[in-house]
């Protein structure tokens, strides 16, 4: 008997319903098992797989309702706080919707759910609609897991997916919540947000896929899909004379200035600017440095030197890199 039920839950609504699965119920004739209940007995199911219910949708279904009736009863299991009360497993949306079309009556089929039931058969109605995100359907199966101790090939098994789907979309519950709230409200698809998980800055580079418009073949090509993020080289520690050396001249040239240091083998000195006036003005800083050097000057003094008079330092090359800044906070 257990075996059935199971076998009816892989199957979906249409098994629990008695009923092919492309036979659309009518309220004029019900099937087997379907009564009629005030629509106030009803309320929504603790299982419910899905995080928000767009107004637009149901509001369009109400419209159908209000024209048509509802063509498929909402099943519903018997709720333990009160006698007259009955938990939605399956049809919340036309529960809604039928309020918003003025119905007090809705054809209902109740049928006696375990909790793991419960959400097995909310979850496999959602997913045969396509109506969940990939987070909430990554959700759900983290709950069957974790609340009722399905693994991982029963849960691919009971909802009808293979266990590497199963397992890639449970992978996405580990991303950032700031990439997670991307992913629920479509700014960012499971294939996106796939990549992302082997970006050392996922939340940088999701706002850069999602204002970019980018495919997930290019989103993974930046990602550095398939590379570990502890494979990322980690900066090297600056010792304290680096840092008050960049310290110094960032307030010198009022601009971010990174001085990265290799011993014998020398170095680089990395100025930042953001606009072209920046730019120029190191240029030209620089060119009256050049020509001061040229001439014996020291640019640094109170006054001129005639050439070749000492100097408190003589005077040197330094080698520059300048980079535009990109601006921060896209997307």
């Amino acid at each position: 008997m257990a075996e059935e039920k199971r076998k009816g839950l892989g199957r979906g609504l249409a098994a629990l319903l008695g009923e092919d699965a492309e036979t659309p119920v009518v309220v004029h004739a019900p099937p087997r098992g379907v009564r009629t209940l005030p629509i106030e007995h009803l309320k929504p199911g603790k299982f419910q797989p899905r995080r928000r219910m767009d107004d637009a949708p149901i509001q369009k279904l109400a419209k159908s309702i209000g024209a048509k009736g509802i063509l498929q009863p909402i099943l519903a299991r018997k709720a333990s706080d009160a006698s007259d009360s009955y938990e939605i497993i399956a049809g919340e949306r036309r529960w809604r919707a039928a309020q918003l079309a003025g119905l007090h009556e809705v054809p209902v089929v109740v049928k006696d759910l375990t909790d793991a039931e419960a959400l097995e058969v909310a979850l496999i109605e959602n997913l045969q609609r396509q109506d969940l995100t990939p987070l909430e359907e990554a959700e759900g199966y983290k709950r069957l897991m974790e609340e009722f101790a399905h693994t991982q090939e029963k849960l691919a098994e009971t909802v009808g997916k293979s266990r590497s789907h199963v397992a890639n979309m449970m992978r996405l519950l580990a991303l950032p919540e700031p990439v997670k709230d991307m992913l629920q409200s479509g700014e960012l698809t499971a294939g996106h947000a796939r990549a992302l998980l082997t970006a050392s800055d996922p939340v940088q580079l999701a706002r850069l896929i999602a204002s970019r418009g980018m495919s997930v073949r290019e989103a993974e090509r930046m990602a550095g899909a398939g590379v570990p993020k502890t494979a990322a080289r980690k900066a090297p520690i600056k010792d304290a004379d680096t840092r008050a050396l960049e310290s110094d001249l960032a307030a010198k040239l009022g601009l971010k200035v990174e001085i990265q240091h290799r011993g014998t083998q020398g170095g680089t000195l990395t100025v930042h600017y953001t606009m072209l006036e920046q730019l120029d003005d190191v240029i030209a800083r620089l060119s009256r440095g050049a020509a001061a050097a040229k001439a014996g000057i020291n640019p640094g003094a109170a006054g001129t030197s005639s050439p070749g008079a000492p100097s408190g330092k003589p005077p040197g090359r330094i080698a520059v890199t300048l980079r535009p800044v990109k601006p921060t906070g896209t997307g």
